[in-house]
């Protein structure tokens, strides 16, 4: 019985998605290399992900997801990136869509998820698309970049500016109206982009329409802040969800870098030396560095999610203070963790530059999950504009 059939027969409603995880490290890491050749999550990696519901987690439980809370699944996220830094980034991106799709109000779009038996959503919102009115329904033209997971992807959230004409319709703020429309996978096409130094694996190429014709109730104005959904992860502010998300891919690729530099200390005698790594002085403190910085990266991230988790189960509204704390253990936790996998990186010495380490691959991937923009450097000023009583000015807070 294979890996993927052996989760599908589990009762997802009532089994641990941490441990569905770790039941898939042997498989996921067995086609690891083929995912980053190829750029895409390998076929028998999607199966038994998919079965065992990982890119339902963030769905709802009324459009046929697990509806997991956001500590579990960043744990889960983790784990998968600790296993690799690919698969667990799109596990993390499939879990922000689920997030998405308990903020869509749509008929028809959400008909469309809940006919999908445990869907995987695909969605960019850079740049926006072009959409005009055209009868009872729409037009829609764009091309959408860092499309993860695109290629395995059933339903894709295209957002795009409302036209009339050549003109963009204006909102009551004074700004360009933003609505987002849902496609099926057939509607959607690829293209070959994600060309890039780490997180290969995680097929996010562009994706494109071309005047598609869309239906009236697969269109609906786009929305981050008002749940239609009323579980608790839904009230999870999302932007805050998103960054969380990142900081665990993060975590999980730095837990692997400190593994392996273990592993391989215990068997490595540098050249010119006469003991092992693991005997010299310098290698023991960086090790217990890193460990440090991946074990008090994970407490903060997790105590900042549980007090904020807390509060909403009690009936509480988040504080700004409570979110300036998740954004900053987010965006510390990825910048510290790409530290830790530098000094494990650096003490490996020339052992690490081969394609064929883990180190290798652990250290593109976690310096590219440092660009992501929730995550940039640039969100401890905004994280620490609000700490002071100031507005944070910006658009993804």
């Amino acid at each position: 019985m294979s890996e993927a059939s052996d989760v599908r027969s589990a009762d997802l409603n009532n089994s641990d998605p941490l441990a569905r995880a770790r039941q898939l490290i042997p498989l996921v890491r067995a086609f690891a290399d083929e995912s980053e050749r190829e750029r895409r999550l390998a076929r028998p990696v999607v199966d038994a992900v998919r079965a065992a519901g990982l890119f339902a987690m963030g769905l709802p439980r009324s459009l046929g997801g697990l509806e997991t809370s956001v500590g579990t699944a960043m744990r889960a996220i983790e784990e998968a990136s600790y296993a690799d830094g690919a698969t667990g980034w799109n596990v993390m991106i499939a879990f922000d869509a689920g997030l998405w799709a308990g903020h869509l109000g749509a008929p028809q779009t959400r008909a469309m998820i809940a006919s999908i038996e445990r869907p995987i959503i695909a969605a960019s919102v850079n740049p926006p698309g072009r959409i005009h009115r055209s009868g009872e329904g729409y037009r829609l033209t764009g091309r959408w970049r860092f499309g993860s997971g695109c290629q395995q992807a059933d339903v894709f959230l295209l957002p795009a500016i409302l036209h009339e004409g050549d003109k963009p319709v204006i909102d009551p703020a004074g700004m360009p109206a933003m609505v987002v429309a849902a496609a099926k996978s057939a509607d959607v096409s690829i293209v070959d982009t994600w060309r890039v130094v780490g997180l290969r694996g995680t097929g996010s190429h562009d994706f494109t329409v071309d005047d598609l014709a869309v239906a009236g109730g697969l269109v609906e104005p786009i929305n981050f802040t008002e749940p239609v959904e009323r579980g608790t992860l839904y009230a999870f502010p999302m932007f805050m969800s998103f960054a969380a998300a990142k900081a665990a891919v993060a975590i999980g690729i730095a837990r692997r870098a400190v593994e392996y530099l273990m592993e391989l200390a215990q068997a490595k005698t540098p050249m010119g030396q006469t003991s092992l790594l693991r005997d010299r002085p310098a290698i023991q403190a960086d090790v217990a560095r890193a460990e440090a910085i991946v074990r008090s990266a994970r407490a903060f991230l997790h105590e900042t999610i549980a007090e904020v988790w807390d509060a909403l189960e009690s009936g509480k509204k988040v504080t700004e203070e409570q979110r300036a704390h998740v954004r900053i253990a987010a965006v510390d936790g990825v910048t510290r963790a790409a530290h830790a996998v530098d000094l494990m990186y650096n003490a490996a010495g020339a052992s690490a530059i081969y394609e064929t380490s883990p180190l290798e691959r652990c250290f593109r991937d976690a310096h590219v999950v440092t660009a992501h923009i929730v995550v940039q450097p640039a969100m401890y000023e905004v994280s620490g504009r609000v700490l002071l009583g100031l507005p944070a000015a910006s658009p993804v807070w």
